[in-house]
């Protein structure tokens, strides 16, 4: 076998070693891991070693965890169509980490940084609009959890798939708002704004590709 062939060779049975590696990892870890940076941040707080506001930055944490496994959920498509390593596996555990940090990032503010206080709360919401826009989005991953799974695949058939789209503007409204919660212009926001930018193009030109072909043909 010629050099050539052997490069080719292995560039061939690279994905498929890695999809074989990650055919034995359980999902569940995924979901163990997943968690571990909410507990340390927790335990941070606890222990007062998260700054002078800490209620405020182990809000904005969690906010940020729950862009990256939207980030590693909208990763997995292109992945593997670009690259042939398959992640789908891990496809629903990075979704609702996703949901769940979103989550944490609400009950954050909801009961430690604003105490329950329903008035004060609905004032904040008429004068801030980025808390409106976050929990739009949070409404969406509601719906989007509430279906991840087996039983609504089934039951909703093809309108499973059109309703968990909505992960797209989801992940739009999770970097405006991380834009505006900031009120500055660290490169954080526009790192996650580039990186999601990139994976929702990947699927507009790849469905834009798609309606071409029809009439193509």
């Amino acid at each position: 076998m010629t050099g050539t062939a052997k490069q080719a060779a292995g560039s061939t049975d690279f994905p498929r070693q890695i999809n074989r590696l990650v055919g034995r990892v359980s999902p569940w870890w995924i979901y163990g891991l997943g968690l571990v940076p909410a507990a340390w941040y927790f335990y941070l707080g606890a222990t007062d070693q998260l700054g002078a506001n800490p209620i405020q930055t182990f809000e904005h944490l969690l906010g940020e965890w729950a862009l990256r496994f939207m980030i590693l959920t909208l990763l997995v498509t292109p992945l593997r169509e670009l690259t042939r390593v398959n992640l789908y596996r891990f496809r629903r555990a990075f979704g609702l980490l996703t949901f769940y940090y979103v989550l944490f990032h609400f009950l954050t503010y909801m009961i430690l940084d604003r105490a329950l206080n329903i008035p004060e709360i609905v004032v904040d919401i008429s004068k801030r609009r980025y808390i409106i826009i976050g929990m739009t989005a949070f409404v969406g991953l509601i719906l989007l959890a509430v279906t991840s799974n087996s039983w609504s695949v089934r039951r909703l058939a093809r309108r499973w798939g059109q309703l968990h789209r909505l992960v797209y503007p989801i992940a739009v409204l999770g970097v405006v708002h991380f834009f505006m919660a900031v009120k500055s212009w660290p490169p954080r926001p526009f790192v996650y704004a580039a990186i999601i930018g990139v994976l929702l193009g990947y699927r507009l030109v790849k469905f834009l590709a798609a309606q071409r072909r029809p009439a193509a043909a």
